[in-house]
């Protein structure tokens, strides 16, 4: 876990609106990762900076467990063109900590990160959470995956 300053910046992808609730997230989530993976949203997406991977959880009702915003998509240069059914989203600049989810992203590694960052006592802000899945998560067996939590 490490401190860092992260400077605004946008994203295109698809979204979806789900809590944590009953384990609904877990159901919705799986399914835009599917659709994102099948439709191949990523060829779609104009004007992308990379191709790494962005999963933002944004739009909080309140905290973790009331509703929020999921977005599946790639950071662009900006959000002047939005393809018809996809979302754009601004990031803007603020403190977060950083995480690393390490091993089989098929053991649920990511998953098991965010336990314990729910679990923890962080002073959160639940502005924008989220993963990064860029070159060190190409090999699924041995994948990192950096996750940013938003804090004050």
């Amino acid at each position: 876990m490490s401190n860092k300053t992260i400077e605004t910046f946008h994203l295109i992808g698809i979204a979806v609106r789900t809590t944590n609730e009953n384990g609904q997230a877990g159901q919705d989530i799986g399914a835009l990762w599917n659709r994102f993976m099948s439709e191949q949203v990523a060829a779609l997406i104009p004007n992308k900076v990379d191709d790494t991977i962005y999963n933002v959880y944004t739009e909080y009702e309140k905290d973790f467990m009331r509703p929020y915003t999921t977005l599946l998509g790639c950071r662009v240069e900006n959000l002047d063109t939005i393809p018809e059914g996809m979302k754009g989203l601004t990031i803007n600049a603020a403190k977060y900590l950083r995480y690393t989810a390490k091993g089989n992203i098929h053991d649920g590694i990511v998953f098991k990160e965010w336990q314990k960052i729910w679990e923890s006592d962080l002073d959160r802000a639940y502005t924008a959470d989220f993963e990064v899945y860029g070159e060190k998560a190409l090999n699924p067996e041995q994948a990192e995956v950096d996750i940013f939590v938003a804090i004050k």
